[in-house]
């Protein structure tokens, strides 16, 4: 009779050739999982060799799966959804008194002002549950989603690969010095605004606020591009330039700048996503009903 542990293959290395799906090379691979270089070469080797075929391809400049690779990815990935259902299903046998949930959050304006309230919620009626939180950027968050290593993420809209419910509109604003000359008007026209430099946020609402100025055939002279919005804040606030970005995100005060509505006025929608509401785990979809029961939050 086979060895069944030497015959199947570990989940650290499903772990692993999960991780190189969506990696740019084996040894960050490995570290994404906090293995060394040499432990993410055997982990691999082990692993190929357990299932009888390569599924890294090393001939490329790149680091892509082999065919058999590709076949077995979504075989994989319902391994780790079929364990973590497992895992809160039982807690849910309980009563939800135990278990675990995972939940991806693009930035601030969801982290900052839409999680804190939903899971203070959720925390008070389910304190048994550990709630973790990832942020991440939009485009990572859905990754994580797909590769199931989070149920939950809270995005921007639309997402139509995922099942998804609104949480908010959410407005852009223009962020100006305080003692602009624009800063003494309620409304400031992109116009007016793309005459001054601009600091541009190189995070998640980039490609909007760059659509924006495209609608509008406008063309404004970037000076900065800042992924930290504390750093943006600061620039703006030293007469660096000036800058949009989304009210949700914005705290209520920063010494030194001024924000004001936009003209034309622009928005985001921000909603919760998930593979599919059917088949959320009961802590998942004990979140997702109560997000349904809050009204979705408007900035505009």
């Amino acid at each position: 009779m086979p060895d069944i542990a030497q015959s199947t293959p570990t989940l650290r290395q499903l772990e692993l050739f999960l991780s190189l799906a969506s990696s740019d090379g084996i040894a960050s691979a490995g570290a994404r999982l906090g293995m060394t270089p040499s432990a993410t070469s055997h982990a691999l080797r082990a692993l190929e060799t357990v299932l009888g075929t390569a599924v890294v391809d090393r001939n490329g400049s790149h680091l892509a799966l082999t065919h058999a690779g590709q076949l077995i990815l979504p075989h994989v990935r319902d391994v780790f959804m079929a364990l973590h259902l497992v895992q809160t299903t039982a807690a849910a046998s309980a009563g939800l008194k135990t278990g675990k949930l995972r939940i991806g959050s693009f930035g601030p304006s969801s982290s900052l002002n839409l999680l804190p309230p939903l899971l203070e919620k959720f925390k008070a009626r389910y304190p048994g549950i550990e709630v973790y939180v990832t942020e991440k950027p939009d485009a990572e968050i859905e990754q994580d989603l797909v590769e199931k290593r989070i149920e939950i993420g809270v995005v921007t809209l639309p997402k139509a690969q995922f099942d998804t419910h609104p949480l908010a509109v959410d407005e852009f604003v223009a962020v100006l010095p305080e003692q602009h000359p624009l800063a003494a008007r309620a409304t400031v026209s992109l116009k007016d605004l793309a005459a001054y430099p601009l600091v541009l946020t190189h995070a998640g609402s980039q490609e909007l606020v760059s659509r924006l100025f495209a609608r509008s055939e406008i063309r404004p002279t970037v000076t900065h591009e800042l992924s930290q919005l504390l750093s943006i804040l600061e620039f703006v606030a030293r007469g660096q330039g000036v800058s949009i970005i989304a009210a949700l995100a914005a705290p209520a005060r920063f010494e030194g700048v001024v924000y004001r509505s936009l003209a034309p006025r622009a928005s985001r929608r921000i909603g919760l996503a998930c593979l599919s509401e059917k088949r959320l785990s009961p802590a998942a979809w004990a979140l997702w009903q109560q997000a349904k029961t809050l009204p979705a939050k408007k900035t505009a």
